[in-house]
């Protein structure tokens, strides 16, 4: 599997936060060959199954999501498109921004900008409210009712690319670069003699509710859980490093309640046994991903949290290193052809 190949094949595809029609159908698309089976479920997740072949075997789930933060029209004002925001939008990156409008053909706009040339003193520092930016589309009043529903979603202009010999740029490198490293996994499994049925999930609104992998999970009923998500990498303006992580040293093996204390420590020595590049990540309570709704789903699930180093979250200019790409699928490999033990220690 090509990597950068296949990560841009995903991440230019549009699917904010419930709309991710498009992106789901290149998801089960790209994961066909690595399955016996897959599907579309009610909450619009793509899914597939690989089986062991053995009696009673046990089910592994791995999950990342699809969805992207986005907009959505919500009005039309002399041409312009007012807007709300699906998902963690930060307003400060909206201003100036190129938008693809999913409208049937789609159709570009821009997020209006006010120059520097005639704002005032005060506001020059300021952050615009999103409530006073618009969508620019090129149109009248007319023209832009006739092309544009109230409820259109909006998703940020696309391009992938390699940044140096390690790192790739992205939109939607959150969490589809995970989806990757799910499938990249699931690739070095082939041909080998595992006690589980694997299932992967590329899960729907999780920039929203994490409905898609609530209900998913509750339908499948697996035996363990590996949710699959970004993490914050260093920038040089990034804060504390003991807060972050770094591009280039691995995945992010996560500590704390939304895991079981077993398996992360399992995952731990894992990663030692094999010479794996990680990190660790201490989470005191709700991580913010799918693992946390997941968990409690039916009667509770053995869960884990592995996450990509990823700088730039949220705005269309993600990063990650491709090596820790690499690292990830490979951990996630190994936790699944060397399962944790059922042991539950206070």
């Amino acid at each position: 599997m090509d990597l950068r190949e296949t990560m841009k094949a995903l991440c230019t595809e549009c699917g904010p936060s419930g709309f991710e029609d498009k992106v789901v159908r290149k998801a089960i698309e790209l994961i066909e060959p690595l399955c016996d089976e897959t599907w579309i479920d009610r909450a619009g997740n793509a899914i597939g199954a690989k089986r062991c072949g053995k009696k009673d075997a046990k089910k592994v789930l791995l999950v990342a999501h699809l969805d992207e933060i986005g907009l959505v029209v919500t009005g039309i004002e002399d041409g312009f498109l007012r807007f709300a925001k699906l998902g963690g939008v930060d307003p400060r990156m909206l201003p100036g921004r190129e938008l693809t409008v999913l409208t049937e053909p789609p159709i570009f706009g821009v997020v209006t900008c006010l120059p520097p040339h005639i704002m005032d003193r005060e506001n020059a520092s300021k952050t615009t409210p999103m409530e006073d930016l618009r969508i620019d589309i090129g149109c009248t009043q007319e023209e832009a009712e006739k092309l544009v529903p109230v409820g259109t979603p909006v998703s940020f202009r696309k391009a992938s690319y390699s940044l140096g010999e390690n790192l790739y740029c992205s939109a939607s490198l959150d969490d589809r670069a995970c989806f990757v490293a799910c499938m990249r996994a699931m690739e070095l499994l082939q041909g080998r003699d595992i006690d589980y049925d694997v299932y992967i999930m590329g899960s729907t609104a999780e920039e929203t509710s994490s409905r898609g992998a609530v209900t998913g999970a509750y339908a499948l009923n697996p035996d363990y859980c590996i949710v699959v998500d970004v993490c914050h990498a260093h920038t040089v303006d990034g804060g504390p490093k003991n807060r972050v992580g770094k591009l280039g040293g691995g995945p992010e093996i996560t500590i704390g309640p939304n895991i079981q204390r077993h398996i992360s420590s399992h995952l731990v020595e894992l990663a030692k046994k094999h010479r794996l590049p990680h990190q660790l990540g201490a989470a005191g309570g709700n991580t913010y991903t799918d693992a946390w709704p997941m968990q409690v789903a039916r009667a509770g699930f053995n869960m884990t949290l592995l996450s990509l180093p990823t700088r730039y979250m949220h705005t269309p200019i993600e990063v990650v290193d491709v090596r820790d790409i690499e690292w990830l699928a490979e951990l996630i490999a190994y936790a699944i052809a060397e399962p944790f033990e059922e042991v539950y220690e206070c």
